[in-house]
């Protein structure tokens, strides 16, 4: 095993390729000219997660929406026109992502101290950080100088979100597809610590799969019946122990056939990312680690160079 010394260079070095690549991006970006930027978001979510833990988990899920369609672009946040089709209401995202409420009001927040200089996609990749950390995960560096989208492709948001009834194979190569590793797959998907899910979501789970601790399947069926449409916007939570705090639970889940969706269990299934399963599982420093690492890679996908970006007065339309 890598020494804690190495572990810390290899992030280091992550994080200069990522600024490399991306000169423009630096954590510093808005020094100078909205210096109380990661206060206001921070104050702010703060606010939002006094009033509901669950907000944590949404921005969080909200900002991986988001990247994975196009990269971190702002796109998911674009309300539909009568003449714009956006992402809201692609098949992952309908009924399901929320919080965009507490992103108008970082944004509202953010304006008033210096209008016209943050991107959304800026806010909302620390808004996503934040998050985390209030619910007491792991911090890391978020590099900033994004740009906002000025479309958003609901096509791209059906065929490029992973679906809750993915098996591993598809998974990895759903991720491979952005660039990320199994790793970071199994790293990632350690976000369902925290944060609930619809019963149309698990419902196949809990009802056909064999691969479920039949305790954990049976108290859940009292409120997600078997019948299609019948409760399906029913919650449960991801992590039945601690769904409003972010550490490891999630794993120990998978290890005992407690794992919520379909895609979760998959994680641990006979496959090949049992071992780290079982690593997270036992070392939440680890899965912390390789947390923090992941998300820097998430929040470095950006959009084709040929897309031409803004910095939106508004998150939910272009300019």
């Amino acid at each position: 095993m890598a020494s804690s010394s190495a572990k810390i260079l290899s992030l280091s070095l992550l994080a200069l390729l990522i600024c490399s690549s991306h000169a423009q991006f630096s954590p510093t970006f808005y020094s100078t000219s909205c210096p109380k930027l990661l206060s206001i978001v921070r104050s702010t979510m703060a606010q939002a997660i006094n009033k509901e833990r669950r907000m944590g988990a949404s921005i969080l899920r909200l900002f991986f929406h988001d990247c994975f369609v196009n990269g971190c672009d702002a796109s998911i946040l674009l309300d539909d026109t009568s003449s714009f089709t956006g992402e809201k209401n692609a098949g992952p995202n309908k009924m399901s992502v929320r919080g965009f409420e507490v992103i108008d009001t970082i944004k509202a927040n953010v304006e008033a101290a210096c209008n016209g200089t943050v991107s959304c996609a800026d806010i909302l990749a620390l808004a996503a950080r934040d998050g985390v950390v209030l619910l007491g995960g792991p911090t890391w560096t978020v590099q900033l100088g994004r740009k906002d989208s000025r479309t958003a492709s609901q096509s791209a948001a059906n065929s490029q979100i992973p679906a809750p009834s993915l098996n591993l194979p598809q998974l990895i190569s759903s991720f491979s597809n952005k660039g990320l590793n199994a790793r970071d797959l199994t790293a990632l998907s350690g976000a369902h610590t925290i944060g609930q899910a619809q019963c149309k979501n698990f419902r196949p789970h809990i009802y056909n799969d064999m691969n479920i601790n039949a305790a954990f399947a049976a108290s859940l069926k009292a409120n997600c019946p078997a019948t299609i449409r019948s409760g399906d916007s029913n919650l449960a939570p991801l992590d039945v122990q601690t769904p409003g705090r972010f550490e490891n639970n999630y794993y120990k889940n998978l290890v005992r056939q407690r794992g919520l969706l379909h895609s979760d269990q998959e994680l641990f299934n006979g496959g090949s990312q049992d071992s780290l399963v079982r690593t997270y599982s036992q070392n939440g420093a680890a899965f912390s680690r390789d947390f923090t690492a992941a998300m820097i890679k998430l929040g470095a996908l950006q959009p084709s160079s040929s897309t031409v970006g803004e910095i939106r007065r508004n998150c939910r339309k272009a300019n």
